[in-house]
């Protein structure tokens, strides 16, 4: 049917941005651990807002852990 086509195009397309995008921040971080943080194409602290974003998942306790429980249920499914 039609309706599924489109469904799983948008699905295709969204699963290739998202993959896409983790590339980019593993570059990110590769490239502020090489280059001390001082990488002028990328305009943000993607390490420490990593970091922050741990900490706080961390002192939220079970929300936390639930919300990273379900951040990898979502990555996880394709």
């Amino acid at each position: 049917m039609a309706g599924e086509n489109v469904v799983s195009t948008i699905k295709s397309w969204i699963g290739g941005l998202s993959s896409i995008a983790l590339s980019l921040v593993g570059l990110s971080i590769i490239l502020q651990v090489l280059f001390a943080g001082n990488v002028v194409f990328v305009p943000m602290d993607v390490i420490g807002n990593i970091q922050s974003l741990v900490t706080s998942l961390g002192s939220a306790g079970l929300v936390g852990l639930i919300t990273v429980g379900v951040i990898y249920w979502i990555f996880k499914n394709d």
